[in-house]
C-alpha cells in the first residue's frame, strides 16, 4: 500500500489506461485470417500501403505486386478504392502518407521478424500486422503521456486524473486505439498531445527549436489527414484571449522573426515526403485525391443521430462541447475554442457522414487531447461548486456503457452502419438482443398487445430455398385480410448469400402495392451455416385486398428452413 501510496492519481490513470488498452487489444483479438490479425485492410490499407510498396516491391505506380497478396490476404475489402488509377495505368495512393511515416519503425520491426522466421517477409504476414496494430497502442500511450504533462500545467493532479479517465474510459477513442488501431487516428492523436506540448514550451520560453517542432508536427498530421491543418491555430491563438494579450505576443514574435523561419521550415519538411511521393506517382506536386464537403449544409445527425451520433453513443462528447464554453481564464481559451468548433463543423460537413463502417464519430478521436482541456475546464467547474460525488457516479456510468457499448459493436450487436432510435432503444445494455429485437434495423412497427394477427404459414413441402441473382420465391399469399397485423417467426440455416437477401411482405390494394416491408436476412451477429431464427410484425393497411409473402435476394442464395415460417 505504501508503495501504491507513492503514485499520483493522474499516474495511476495513466498505469490503468496501459492496462485497458492491452486487455481490450487481447480481448478483441482475432487469428482466424491468412494473415493473423489482418489489420491493414480496408481504410488501414490506405495508409499502409506505402510501406511495403517503397521497402519491399519498390513499387509504388504499377502496383504489379498488389494483386497476388490481395488474393492472399483480401486487404482491400473486395475493391481496390485506396488507389486513383491514373489514365496511363499507373496509380496514385489515395490516402496520404503521413500515418505511414508513424508506422514505420514498426513496420520494420515486422520486416526483421519475418525475414528472420519462416513468415513471407511480403509486408502483410502476421508479424507485420501484429507490429502495427501494438504500435498505435504505444503511440497512443506516449501521447497520453505527454497529455497528462499538459493537464498538469493548469489542473490539479485530481481533475488530471478524471479528465484522462474519461477520455480513455468514457469515449469511443479505445475502439481505435485497441481494436480498429491500424487506422490513423492513434497515429495522429500523439501529434495533437505534442503539439500542445511545445506549444506551451514556447510560449514559457521561446526558442527556435520549439517553433520548429511546432511545424513539423503540423505538417505531419496534415500529410496523414489534410482536415488536421487546421491545428495551426492551436499555437496562433494561445495566449491571446484578450486584445493585451495578443500585442503582448505580437511583441514576442517581432523579436524573434527567426523562429517563424524555423516553423515554416518545419512544416515545409513534414509536408515534404508526400509531395516528392505525388511528384513521383502522378508527375505533380499537389495530387487532387477527391473530397467533398457541404460546409454550408453540413450533417447534424454526425452529432445527434441515431447512426453513429457522437452525442448519443460517447455522452461524455457533452462535456467536451460545454468546457469549451468555461474556459474563463485559461491561456489556451480562444485557441482551443476555435479549434473544437472548426474542427467539428468539419467533420460534420463530409460528404460521408456516416464515416464508413464505425463505432460512433470515429474521426474526432485523434484530437481528443485537445478536447481534453476543455472537459478539464467543465470538471474543475463543477468540483469548486462540490458536486464531486454525483459526478464521479455519473463518469462510472459513462465508463460503463462506453466499454459495453464497444464491446455490442465488436459483437456485431450494435451495427456499424444502420443503427436507428428503435433498435438502440431495444438493445440498450442487452447482450443478447431478441430476434424481434433484431427486426427494428428494419421497421419500426411493433404489435401491440391485443391486436388482431395471422401468422405467415408456408406448405410443408418448402424446405430450401435456392435463389439466383435478383430472384425471388412467394411463400405465402393472403386474400381478403381481416386482420390489422401479420406476424412472422421462423430458423434458416444459409449455406450461402445471406448479404443482399431479404425476408419481403407486400400488402396490395388491387394491382396495385400499397405497402412493402423488407427485412434483412444478414443480421449482423450471425454468419453462413448457423441457425439463425427471425421475427418481425408488419401492420396491415386497412385497404389491403391481397398480400403476398416473398424470399427475395440480389445474390445466389441457398438456406435451409429449419423452424417452419408460422
Amino acid at each position: 500500500m505504501s508503495r501504491l501510496r507513492r503514485f499520483s492519481a493522474s499516474q495511476v490513470v495513466l498505469l490503468a489506461a496501459v492496462l485497458l488498452a492491452s486487455v481490450v487489444r487481447f480481448s478483441y483479438h482475432s487469428n482466424n485470417s491468412t494473415n493473423g490479425y489482418n489489420a491493414t485492410s480496408w481504410d488501414a490499407l490506405g495508409y499502409y500501403i506505402y510501406l511495403p510498396g517503397f521497402i519491399i516491391y519498390e513499387d509504388v505506380k504499377k502496383l504489379d505486386w498488389f494483386d497476388d497478396i490481395d488474393s492472399i490476404y483480401n486487404v482491400s475489402g473486395g475493391q481496390f478504392y485506396q488507389a486513383v488509377e491514373l489514365d496511363d495505368g499507373d496509380h496514385v495512393f489515395k490516402y496520404l502518407g503521413g500515418v505511414a511515416i508513424l508506422e514505420l519503425p514498426f513496420f520494420l520491426i515486422g520486416h526483421v521478424v519475418a525475414l528472420a522466421t519462416d513468415y513471407p517477409a511480403d509486408g502483410f504476414s502476421a508479424p507485420y500486422q501484429y507490429a502495427i496494430i501494438w504500435g498505435a497502442v504505444l503511440w497512443f500511450l506516449f501521447g497520453l503521456w505527454v497529455l497528462k504533462w499538459v493537464l498538469r500545467r493548469y489542473f490539479t493532479d485530481g481533475i488530471t486524473a478524471l479528465t484522462m479517465l474519461l477520455v480513455v474510459g468514457a469515449s469511443n477513442l479505445i475502439q481505435y486505439v485497441s481494436v480498429d488501431g491500424a487506422m490513423s487516428h492513434s497515429f495522429i492523436f500523439p501529434l495533437y498531445a505534442l503539439l500542445l506540448y511545445f506549444t506551451i514550451k514556447w510560449h514559457e520560453q521561446p526558442k527556435r527549436a520549439y517553433l520548429f517542432l511546432i511545424g513539423l508536427v503540423i505538417g505531419i498530421a496534415t500529410i496523414s489527414r489534410p482536415t488536421e491543418l487546421i491545428m495551426i491555430f492551436i499555437p496562433l491563438l494561445w495566449g491571446i484571449n484578450e486584445k493585451a494579450n495578443f500585442v503582448e505576443k505580437w511583441k514576442v514574435v517581432l523579436t524573434n522573426k527567426i523562429h517563424l523561419v524555423y516553423g515554416t521550415l518545419g512544416g515545409f519538411l513534414g509536408v515534404l515526403p508526400q509531395l516528392l511521393y505525388w511528384k513521383h506517382a502522378a508527375g505533380t506536386w499537389v495530387f487532387d485525391v477527391g473530397s467533398k464537403w457541404f460546409f454550408l449544409n453540413p450533417w447534424w445527425r454526425v452529432l445527434f443521430g441515431f447512426e453513429k451520433g457522437w452525442f448519443i453513443y460517447t455522452p461524455i462528447a457533452i462535456f467536451f462541447v460545454v468546457g469549451l464554453f468555461l474556459m474563463k481564464g485559461k491561456p489556451f481559451r480562444k485557441a482551443v475554442l476555435t479549434f473544437c468548433l472548426l474542427n467539428i463543423w468539419i467533420i460534420i460537413s463530409w460528404s460521408d457522414w456516416r464515416y464508413g463502417a464505425s463505432y460512433s464519430t470515429r474521426a474526432l478521436t485523434q484530437s481528443y487531447p485537445v478536447f481534453a482541456l476543455a472537459l478539464a475546464a467543465v470538471l474543475e467547474r463543477i468540483f469548486v461548486q462540490k458536486w464531486k460525488l454525483p459526478v464521479l457516479l455519473v463518469s462510472g456510468y459513462f465508463i460503463v456503457v462506453n466499454l459495453f457499448q464497444i464491446w455490442q459493436y465488436n459483437a456485431l450487436i450494435l451495427h456499424y452502419n444502420d443503427m436507428n432510435f428503435n433498435y438502440y432503444r431495444a438493445i440498450y445494455l442487452d447482450p443478447s438482443p431478441s430476434p424481434l429485437d433484431y427486426s427494428l434495423l428494419d421497421t419500426d412497427e411493433v404489435m401491440p398487445v391485443n391486436s388482431s394477427y395471422e401468422t405467415v404459414v408456408i406448405s410443408d413441402s418448402i424446405s430450401t430455398i435456392t435463389l439466383s441473382p435478383w430472384e425471388g420465391k412467394l411463400l405465402a399469399a393472403y386474400e381478403n385480410v381481416e386482420w390489422d397485423w401479420l406476424f412472422s417467426s421462423f430458423t434458416l440455416n444459409a449455406e450461402r448469400g445471406l448479404a443482399q437477401s431479404f425476408y419481403v411482405v407486400r400488402c396490395f390494394e388491387n394491382d396495385s402495392i400499397i405497402k412493402e416491408k423488407k427485412f434483412r436476412l444478414a443480421l449482423p451477429k450471425y454468419e453462413h451455416g448457423e441457425d439463425v431464427t427471425y421475427q418481425n410484425h408488419v401492420s396491415i393497411p386497412s385497404q389491403t385486398t391481397f398480400i403476398e409473402v416473398k424470399m427475395e435476394s440480389l445474390n445466389d442464395f441457398k438456406a435451409t428452413i429449419i423452424g417452419k415460417i408460422r
